[in-house]
């Protein structure tokens, strides 16, 4: 697997603990649509969460969050209605991203942003 695959993984399993410690509640990993993938739906608070992981080893093109496009999110959100229509019982939503950096000899860095909007 490449590097940068392992990154990415390596990142979701944190970004997991990271919430599970958070008192959300998993529900999907991966959930794909289509050609479109949600990295984690979690539950928390009568609330459901789409959340988009980005993870990054360095600083030097900038955060992790800086690399989430316009256009990611709205793969997002088109995923998340495909996803509501299967599941039709959830009133809340919201759509996250979590980003995580680990940076060499540096505590690994978390950056929650929250009810993400185009």
């Amino acid at each position: 697997m490449a590097y940068h695959n392992d990154t990415g993984s390596g990142g979701e399993e944190m970004a997991v603990k990271y919430f599970i410690d958070k008192q959300y509640t998993i529900l999907h990993r991966n959930w794909r649509y289509s050609h479109w993938e949600i990295d984690i739906i979690a539950s928390y608070k009568n609330a459901l969460h789409f959340i988009e992981v980005k993870t990054r080893r360095t600083t030097t093109f900038g955060y992790p969050e800086d690399d989430v496009s316009k256009r990611k999110i709205k793969f997002l959100m088109s995923s998340a209605e495909q996803y509501l229509y299967l599941n039709p019982y959830w009133k809340l939503i919201q759509y996250d991203i979590l980003s995580i950096t680990i940076l060499k000899d540096k505590p690994v860095e978390f950056f929650l942003i929250e009810d993400v909007a185009l």
